[in-house]
């Protein structure tokens, strides 16, 4: 059955046994409890783009985040690449826009806590488990804009590659660094937020999935699935590095 609104997704790829879509920022992955009011999910668009039959996802996208989502389209497949996926056989880039230059890469290895599914126990201490992250620096820019005492403002838009897939990793790592991603709004800095959502009348997180490379769970072939940022993202780069001085 067709769904009474137009779909957000954007079909990027399919065959037998897999689909990927583009999702845009602000739109949930799957039904969760924090967010029981919500009655649209990127699991409903994409099972319409499968005729309407069952997908499953087998990996997650942050609410915010945009980009690249792969589903499985039958049980099987999706239990192989949700090994691949544990195995670290499943490579993911994703591009974001953070605060202040970092160097021009490298890793960071920062175990992270995990957040407590039950919010009972949201106070109760939680296991921490290894995190890596490589990150590559692909441009910087420097505004003649002040904020936070400073009399210019310095971006960086960055690759980043999590060799792990902890809650939050990418955001929560940039933090831990001193460098957060832009429009984060649980581990950023106010005052860019701010800065961003005035300028270009929005507050989007700037983080977006944009590659996956793994091995075809079922043909074997080695398959390369890419999704530039959408039109929202590469408007706030675009302007920001082309026309920082103008």
């Amino acid at each position: 059955m067709s769904l009474p609104f137009s779909n957000p997704l954007t079909k990027l790829y399919r065959d037998d046994w897999l689909l990927a879509v583009h999702k845009p920022a602000g739109l949930l992955v799957h039904r969760s409890p924090i967010d029981r009011h919500e009655t649209e999910f990127a699991l409903q668009y994409a099972r319409e783009l499968n005729g309407g039959e069952h997908v499953y996802p087998v990996h997650r996208l942050d609410r915010p985040t945009s980009g690249l989502l792969l589903f499985a389209r039958d049980p099987h497949t999706a239990s192989l690449l949700g090994q691949a996926m544990m195995a670290n056989s499943v490579h993911k880039t994703y591009q974001a826009l953070v605060r202040g230059w970092p160097p021009e890469g490298g890793l960071i290895d920062h175990a992270l806590r995990e957040h407590a599914v039950d919010k009972r126990l949201k106070d109760e201490p939680q296991p921490l488990r290894e995190a890596q992250t490589r990150y590559t620096r692909l441009a910087t820019t420097q505004l003649p804009v002040g904020i936070e005492g400073f009399a210019t403002s310095r971006y960086s838009l960055m690759a980043l590659h999590p060799l792990t897939g902890r809650k939050h990793q990418l955001r929560r790592h940039m933090q831990h660094i001193s460098h957060p991603i832009i429009g984060d709004t649980n581990y950023g800095r106010t005052r860019h937020n701010h800065y961003f959502a005035e300028r270009f009348g929005h507050s989007r997180l700037m983080l977006a999935a944009t590659e996956l490379r793994f091995t075809h769970p079922i043909t074997g072939t080695p398959l390369h699935l890419e999704a530039p940022p959408s039109e929202d993202f590469q408007r706030v780069v675009w302007e920001i590095f082309a026309r920082a001085f103008e």
